[in-house]
């Protein structure tokens, strides 16, 4: 899956994924770098999702009043 075909849900279920392997010490710590990396940038991925989201909704209501 290419980053531009990522979905928020796909997102969130991928940082779900790499907590489940930490709570049971399934990453070794060579790779722990680069999975808190990869959950880094999925948070943010979805932070902007979602602030992107509020603005597409703000935009609509705020289209609703006039």
């Amino acid at each position: 899956m290419t980053e531009k075909e990522l979905s928020y849900n796909d997102a969130l279920n991928e940082i779900e994924d790499i907590l489940y392997e930490v709570e049971k010490n399934e990453i070794q710590p060579d790779h722990l770098s680069e999975k808190v990396k990869r959950v880094s940038y999925l948070l943010e991925f979805c932070k902007k999702k979602l602030l992107n989201t509020e603005k597409q909704i703000e935009e609509i209501f705020d289209n609703k009043d006039q």
